[in-house]
């Protein structure tokens, strides 16, 4: 009797997926020393993660003699309750939030000066803060640019910006990020983590996989250094601890990840201290959260990238698979601890058969009927503008999915989801992802309504 590929490729999925290797922990290592010839380029979310994130290296390449240069995505002004513990008083008028806003500019301006960087070497973007992350996933060729629910600004309003007046569009940014690039070609980039819980740290990740992607051959082959923020829990203890380094979180100690780290002298340690307290403004609320970076060192590490054969036999793919299995390999837990839920194993993995891409996600057998997950995939290819490409969401609920391309709902007959004991597994046409060079994966699983594990984005090269 014939049976299709696809279905002997679920087969091996399955019964050898289990067997996979993990990936072992690795060893943090010291990030090679930054030279006068270096051109840094910091790029930050919000005013202050170049601060906590990156004081120290902006520190050192300043006593090279290095060029150094920060990009600010937002002006961080979507923060509602530091605005009312900052400014005691409550307000929701579009005029206060962009006031927010120059208080959180001028609060990087002081901070960047205090290390020893004048304005002159910082560029605002002014792009919706809580918002860049939508605008990645759903607002491309859009006929109405994304409109913050907070603020209800569409364009950037910050007269002093960049950006001034630019739409909330996905072309927007990129292009922004792209001519910054090429003006300055930088030599190094530290950038906000892929697997950041804030969405703006993540898509700001992905602009920048997308922008020196586009840029291809008009610069020299850039190194790319992410710092982590935001992870639950994350670090500890809280407060200032100037005497204790800054490890990786729990989470990401059996990851592939190839954690850096940059020593602090304790002058520059100081220093990094007193430009943290320079964010008045968020200090007033998060000031033991905020301060725990002052530790040290400071940290920088992103997965590998990971290549997917579409031509290699059925034998050559399944051990493909085996290769990548727990490829991802971090887990949110984002339950509360007396949750009692039980946890997925920690795994998602990729294989390529019959111009499908497979993805499998393991989960515990007790979760069939309350298991769930959400998949971004964004395709990049040399044939085709960025803004052209699907920016595939997949929302699953048990057997039952939605498909969505931006905002727009898809007829998902041609995707397959097979739910069994222990693992998802779903397969998508490489088309309906526009038939990429690479692509961009997350995936987040939930057991009912609480998040179970989730993914940082992977960028996984098509040969």
């Amino acid at each position: 009797m014939f049976v299709r590929p696809f279905i002997l490729v679920l087969f091996f999925l399955i019964v050898l997926g289990r067997y996979a290797s993990v990936a072992l922990a690795q060893d943090v290592g010291e990030i090679e020393a930054i030279k006068k010839s270096d051109r840094i380029l910091i790029l930050a979310p919000h005013p202050d993660d170049e601060t906590i994130g990156c004081a120290g290296v902006i520190q050192q390449a300043l006593k090279a003699g290095s060029e150094v240069r920060i990009v600010y995505l937002t002006n961080g002004d979507h923060n509602q309750f530091a605005f009312i513990v900052y400014e005691k008083r409550l307000t929701f008028r579009r005029s206060e939030f962009i006031h927010m806003g120059l208080v959180r500019r001028q609060e990087a301006i002081e901070a960047m000066r205090l290390l020893g960087l004048g304005q002159d070497k910082l560029t605002f973007l002014g792009y919706p803060d809580n918002g860049t992350f939508t605008i990645f996933s759903r607002y491309w060729k859009a006929k109405k640019p994304f409109r913050s629910l907070l603020t209800r600004i569409s364009r950037v309003p910050y007269k002093t910006d960049f950006s001034f007046g630019a739409p909330y569009v996905g072309e927007s940014i990129l292009d922004d990020l792209k001519k910054v690039i090429l003006d300055y070609k930088p030599t190094k980039i530290f950038v906000s983590h892929p697997a950041d819980v804030n969405v703006d740290h993540r898509a700001l990740y992905l602009f920048l996989q997308v922008a020196l992607c586009d840029l291809g051959g008009q610069i020299a082959k850039v190194k790319v250094y992410p710092y982590l923020i935001h992870w639950l829990g994350w670090p500890r203890p809280r407060n200032y601890h100037p005497g204790i380094s800054l490890e990786p979180p729990q989470n990401f100690r059996d990851s592939q990840i190839k954690w850096l780290r940059v020593t602090l002298t304790p002058e520059q340690l100081e220093r990094k201290h007193q430009a943290i307290l320079c964010s008045k403004s968020q200090t007033r609320t998060s000031a033991s959260y905020l301060l725990s970076f002052a530790r040290q060192n400071e940290l920088f590490g992103d997965y590998p990238e990971i290549e997917l054969n579409r031509q290699a036999s059925l034998k050559e793919r399944v051990a493909e698979f085996l290769a990548f299995s727990k490829m991802f390999a971090v887990s949110e837990k984002g339950a509360p601890a007396n949750n009692k839920l039980p946890q997925s194993q920690e795994e998602v993995s990729c294989a390529i058969l019959d111009s499908h891409l497979f993805i499998r996600v393991a989960k515990n057998e007790e979760l069939n009927h309350t298991f769930s997950v959400v998949f971004y995939i964004f395709g990049f290819s040399n044939k085709a503008p960025f803004a052209s490409m699907p920016k595939i969401r997949i929302v699953t609920r048990h057997t039952r999915f939605r498909v969505y391309d931006g905002r727009k709902r898809l007829n998902g007959a041609l995707l397959r989801l097979d739910l069994h004991p222990r693992e998802l597994i779903l397969r998508v046409p490489l088309n309906m992802l526009g038939n990429p060079d690479f692509i961009l994966l997350s995936a987040k699983a939930y057991a009912g309504k609480l998040p179970a594990d989730a993914t940082g984005f992977r960028k996984i090269i098509i040969k």
